[in-house]
């Protein structure tokens, strides 16, 4: 349960119909499973104990005594067991009958929970008041309105619906959610069709991302009755949109890690949840707190598609946007020239393509973007040629212009001497890059593109009102991450060789500022020397920002993700770097250009993720020091 993570699990065992002490069996064995694999919440499909296609003997007293019995085999079985099963089975309470979700924990049967929409089957609608029935012995409550809390894991509280409840027009499980549920147990009923995994899927993603939520939900399986359907035994684990787990087969079981933390943080950010009038009755479980064995995969790049089949699509998506928000810019303001500085770096290659696609679905001349490219004392032929032959081959006018000369008299007007290479030296060109585009943009009647991306923003590697500074961004809502995909994607898809050669080429290139003096050529200054691996800090970003989560829970993700990648040691002190430039970099955020969000997150001042130019970053590192 650390860190937010609770392991789940969805069971549909081959049964046989009826025989509910031999279902019972193989009940105890699935919860045997389970427990070695460490779940501490365990779903079943509806009337396990006796099969959902019992038909007209489901209500017969021979099968509800029985059924009882399995019941109480269970419960006693889950003794010392610290792990929340629901298990199905009828219950009959005085002339009326249900179909019933147990919940059983630790060897106590903490209530029933019936179906709500019965659709003219043999069950009765439950009433809106609990009522109470002896089982073994014991007074059980019955009631629809059920929240299962664990004591030790903040935020975990479980609901279960049932079969033909999570088809109704008003589902349960938002009442549920909406009462404060964050992982929905769904024990399911439906047949096998063509199409039923894939309605499975389209549903429990839906429900799971509408709600904010983790749902486990199990179908019968291959052990019904298949007088007029087989069944798939399909179970699934879903987290706020996700899939993490799927299985169909003969007794299968699917089993992943929820992160309630995760979706808490999801829920504060609406501010939806925990409101209106619910009542619920709530039922405490949990009895020892563990570390969750993860076994879950964490991708290296969460701003990026998982599969090679999705990114084509999803590279046109981001590129729409980026093209589009500038057109819209350019004719709001009555422009028709795009101004770029190019410097062979990936971002400036995407910005000037980006200009090129603009000018083109407006239907002016490609002569119409000016490419720049600003050589001084720390450019390399490489890079000035790359840059040169991208914007040649895209059609653009190019223009050449050396600021040495005008940086040496800067630093004669401001007495900085030429062989003092501090920060002054540095800022001074990326400021005189600046002045020089926003220059031109004015005599061309143009709009001096900028090329910065998120990730630059957000560690700050970027000089303030120098390459921090242009009249629109079209990067503005891309992590580098996203940068290199479009570049690649270009490149992949272009038939021009000269200029798939040269995207490549700048595709191998490391990222570098370029702005001190080399030597023999050679490209010296890496900003990922100095800030981190880009991959990392996107990574960082995902899980900090975005997520929410503490710098030692992302961390521990960062070393599933990256695997041997990067020591402990390198890890943290990228991480350690990360919040320290997140918070100290904050006032260049705060005065941003204007430039389209890709992803629901953007740093920009106006809608993006704000904090203050002088917030502290003690707590994020208090948490790390825990780690060292």
């Amino acid at each position: 349960m650390k860190h937010g993570f609770i392991k789940v699990a969805a069971a549909s065992p081959v049964i046989k119909v009826a025989d509910a002490d031999y279902n019972a069996g193989k009940i105890i064995d699935c919860i045997k499973d389970a427990a070695e694999k460490g779940v501490k919440i365990l779903v079943f499909p509806e009337l396990s104990l006796t099969g959902c296609s019992c038909y007209d003997i489901i209500g017969h007293r021979v099968i509800l005594e029985g059924a009882k019995e399995a019941l109480l085999r269970v419960v006693e079985a889950t003794r010392g067991v610290d792990m929340l099963c629901f298990v199905g089975l009828p219950v009959a309470a005085g002339s009326r009958l249900y179909s019933c979700a147990a919940a059983v924990c630790n060897g106590e049967l903490l209530g029933l929970v019936p179906r709500t929409y019965v659709d003219g089957s043999h069950f009765a609608v439950p009433d809106e008041e609990a009522v109470e029935v002896i089982i073994g012995g014991e007074s059980v409550t019955l009631f629809t309105d059920m929240l299962f809390e664990n004591q030790l894991l903040p935020g975990l509280s479980v609901a279960v619906e049932l079969g033909a409840d999570m088809d109704a027009v008003t589902p349960p499980a938002l009442c549920h959610a909406l009462s404060g549920a964050t992982v929905i147990a769904q024990m399911a009923s439906f047949p096998e069709t063509v199409s039923s995994t894939q309605e499975a899927e389209l549903n429990i993603r839906f429900l799971s991302r509408r709600l904010h939520c983790g749902m486990v939900m199990a179908a019968p399986g291959k052990g019904e009755s298949s007088t007029d359907n087989v069944f798939s035994g399909l179970c699934l684990v879903a987290e706020n949109g996700e899939i993490l787990a799927s299985d169909e087969r003969e007794d299968s079981l699917a089993v992943s890690e929820i992160d309630v933390e995760y979706m808490m943080n999801l829920r504060r950010a609406t501010g939806a949840f925990d409101v209106g009038d619910y009542p619920h009755i709530i039922c405490p479980w949990g009895v020892k707190e563990e570390v969750t064995a993860l076994s879950r995969v964490f991708p290296m790049h969460p701003h990026l598609p998982r599969t090679a089949e999705e990114l084509p699509g999803y590279c046109k998506r981001m590129l729409d946007i980026q093209v589009s928000g500038l057109v819209k810019r350019m004719e709001y303001a009555h422009l028709d020239h795009c101004v770029v500085g190019i410097s062979g770096g990936v971002d400036s290659t995407l910005a000037v393509m980006v200009c090129a696609a603009a000018v083109a679905k407006m239907g002016l001349p490609k002569e119409n973007v000016v490419a720049c490219t600003l050589p001084c004392f720390g450019t390399s032929s490489r890079t000035k040629s790359n840059a040169i032959i991208v914007a040649e081959q895209l059609g653009c006018e190019v223009r050449v212009i050396d600021i040495g000369k005008a940086v040496y008299q800067h630093f004669d007007d401001i007495g900085h001497a030429h062989d003092d290479y501090s920060i002054a030296f540095e800022n001074a060109q990326a400021r005189e890059r600046t002045q020089v585009l926003m220059d031109i943009a004015n005599k061309v009647n143009g709009l001096d593109v900028g090329t910065e991306d998120l990730s630059e923003f957000v560690d700050g590697w970027c000089t303030y009102n120098g390459d921090h500074t242009s009249m629109y961004d079209v990067n503005l809502g891309l992590t580098k991450t996203q940068v290199r995909a479009n570049v690649r994607f270009i490149a992949d898809n272009t038939e021009d060789k000269v200029l798939k050669a040269a995207l490549y080429d700048v595709l191998d290139c490391p990222v570098t500022p370029e702005l001190l003096p080399i030597h023999d050529d050679q490209i010296e200054q890496k900003s990922e020397d100095a800030v981190g691996s880009y991959s990392l800090q996107d990574f960082f970003t995902h899980m900090i920002m975005i997520r929410g989560f503490a710098p030692s829970k992302t961390l521990r993700l960062a070393k599933l993700a990256y695997a041997n990648e990067f020591t402990d040691e390198e890890l943290i002190r990228w991480l350690t770097s990360y919040c320290k430039r997140y918070f100290s970099q904050q006032f260049k955020r705060s005065c941003l250009m204007d430039g389209p969000a890709v992803e629901a997150f953007t740093v920009s001042p106006r809608t993006g993720f704000l904090i203050p130019s002088d917030a502290e970053n003690t707590l994020f590192l208090k948490d790390l020091e825990k780690l060292q």
